[in-house]
């Protein structure tokens, strides 16, 4: 059943939980999300990131999404991730998707402010919930080279009630040491940015970079305040890797067992981070 990005946060809260957000550039991993979350009865956002455009167009794969949510069994959130532009955002929403991000992170405070207010107003006219980003992630969506410096980068609470106030956006996306794609070394999460920020705000505030966090970590940012958590990455890997050893093992077969062997170890990797999410570990 189709429910509101605030909703499905929402549900997730009640039970002292976070809600995940996964990205679904091709239908095997669509199926292992949804399939994760039925299992353990726990809602759901299904994600389309701008950066898939090119593997899953968005006028296609975002049909498939509405229609295998409107059919889920949980409540499941459209949600397009990291939108890059507004046309694209309003594009979404003219296919049916009921939550945008639209990602001006990188651009000067003020910039990113005004564009998010403009793409905010748009939505909201359409019943369109809204989340933004305030801070940047060390690396950009899809991966790529560290910044140096990353705690440069990290939210700054003052700057918060403001932007706020101004866009109205339904969540915020937070960063505190979190980075997209593989981790090279550890993570070092700053979870004092989450406790002041929430201390602040009872907007929802979402976790970017979630995959490859220990599942510790994953607990102390949601106790903290975290209401969203985007996981992808490490999910897909999986994914790849066990195509990858079924290739090796298997050297001639059929297409449609090598993407079902990718789908049940996606899925099997999401049931575990699913339960850590929803604290049912």
């Amino acid at each position: 059943m189709i429910a509101s990005l605030k909703e499905t946060i929402g549900i997730a809260k009640k039970t002292g939980g976070a809600c995940a957000a996964f990205n679904t550039p091709n239908l095997e991993n669509l199926f292992a999300a949804l399939d994760a979350a039925q299992e353990l009865d726990v809602p759901l956002i299904l994600s389309h990131a701008q950066l898939h455009e090119e593997y899953a167009p968005l006028d296609r794969i975002g049909r498939v999404m509405r229609t295998l949510a409107e059919s889920a069994a949980i409540p499941v959130c459209l949600h397009l991730d990291h939108g890059e532009d507004e046309e694209y955002c309003k594009r979404a929403i003219g296919l049916g998707f009921n939550s945008v991000m639209i990602d001006y992170s990188a651009l000067p405070y003020e910039e990113n402010m005004e564009g998010t207010r403009r793409m905010t107003e748009y939505a909201h006219r359409n019943g369109v919930q809204v989340e933004a980003e305030l801070g940047r992630l060390p690396q950009r969506e899809g991966g790529g080279e560290a910044e140096p410096r990353p705690e440069d980068l990290y939210t700054d609470p003052a700057l918060v009630p403001g932007f706020l106030a101004e866009t109205g956006v339904d969540a915020l996306a937070i960063a505190f040491g979190t980075a997209h794609g593989i981790y090279k070394t550890e993570p070092h999460l700053d979870f004092g940015v989450i406790s002041k920020i929430r201390a602040l705000t009872d907007v929802p505030l979402v976790m970017h970079g979630g995959s490859g966090v220990s599942h510790e970590d994953y607990r102390k940012a949601i106790a903290c305040g975290i209401g969203k958590i985007n996981y992808y990455t490490y999910m897909s890997y999986a994914g790849y890797a066990a195509a990858a050893d079924y290739v090796k093992r298997t050297p001639a077969d059929f297409y449609h067992n090598l993407a079902a062997t990718a789908q049940s170890a996606m899925k099997k990797d999401f049931l575990a981070t699913l339960r850590v999410f929803s604290g049912k570990e």
